[in-house]
C-alpha cells in the first residue's frame, strides 16, 4: 500500500510512464491502443516498465520505515548506556560526598521530595552533602528501569541504605523516581528526585533519603 503523503508523487510518476505509451499523433480522433502506431515491442517494453516499476516502488516506500526505525534503535541504546552511566555517578558522588560531581550532575532548578515530604533544592543537596550531615556509608541499588518520552528520561529503582541525615540515622529499603532532561547542549540533567520508603523492609521511619 503506498503511504498518502507519497500519493500526489506515484501519480506524477504514472502519467510519466503513461506519457511514453501514448501515440503523440495530433489527432482529434480518440484512438484505441490498437489504432496507435506504437509497435509490438514498444507497447510490450511500456508495459514491462509499468509492470516491474510499480511493485518496486511500492516495496521501497514499504520498507524506509523499517530502516528508519532501525536508524534510531542505537540512539536509544546510546542514551540508555548514558543515564546508567549518570546514575553510577550519582551514585558514587553521594558515597563520597563529592560535590564538584553533584553540582554537575543536578539542574539549576532541580528538587528533590524526601521520604518524610520535604522539599529541596539543588542548594539545598550541596550544602547537606558539604557540611556532612547527609553521608551514606551504604547505597545499593537494584531493579533499575528507564523510560524516555523524547528528551525526558525517567528512572525508577531501589535502593538499600545505610547512613545519617539531618533527621538522624537512615536504614532500610527504598523506591525512588529520578527525572532527567536533555539541556540545549544535549547534556542529561537530574531535574526532580522522590524517594518513597519501603515500609516491610524495615529501617527508622522518620529519617530521610535524598
Amino acid at each position: 500500500m503506498i503511504a498518502q503523503a507519497h500519493y500526489p508523487k506515484f501519480l506524477n510518476w504514472m502519467n510519466c510512464v503513461d506519457r511514453d505509451a501514448s501515440s503523440g499523433l495530433p489527432s482529434e480522433t480518440p484512438m484505441s491502443r490498437s489504432q496507435s502506431n506504437l509497435s509490438p515491442l514498444g507497447a510490450s517494453r511500456s508495459s514491462v516498465l509499468r509492470l516491474t516499476c510499480i511493485p518496486l516502488l511500492a516495496a521501497a516506500m514499504c520498507v524506509a520505515p523499517v530502516y528508519a526505525k532501525a536508524a534510531r534503535a542505537p540512539k536509544r541504546e546510546n542514551s540508555h548506556q548514558e543515564i546508567d552511566r549518570l546514575e553510577d555517578a550519582w551514585r558514587d558522588a553521594i558515597l563520597q560526598a563529592n560535590i564538584a560531581e553533584m553540582n554537575t550532575l543536578l539542574a539549576d532548578d532541580y528538587t528533590a521530595i524526601t521520604p518524610n515530604g520535604t522539599l529541596q533544592t539543588k542548594n539545598d543537596t550541596l550544602a547537606n552533602l558539604r557540611s556532612g550531615r547527609m553521608h551514606f556509608t551504604t547505597l545499593n541499588v537494584s531493579d533499575r528501569k528507564v523510560r524516555f518520552y523524547g528528551n525526558t528520561a525517567i528512572v525508577t529503582s531501589r535502593a538499600q541504605v545505610l547512613g545519617t541525615t539531618g533527621d538522624g540515622r537512615v536504614s532500610g529499603a527504598f523506591r525512588y523516581t529520578r527525572v532527567y532532561v536533555k539541556d540545549r547542549q544535549g547534556r542529561w540533567k537530574i531535574v526532580s528526585f522522590e524517594a518513597s520508603r519501603i515500609h516491610h523492609g524495615g529501617g527508622s521511619r522518620d529519617s530521610a533519603f535524598h
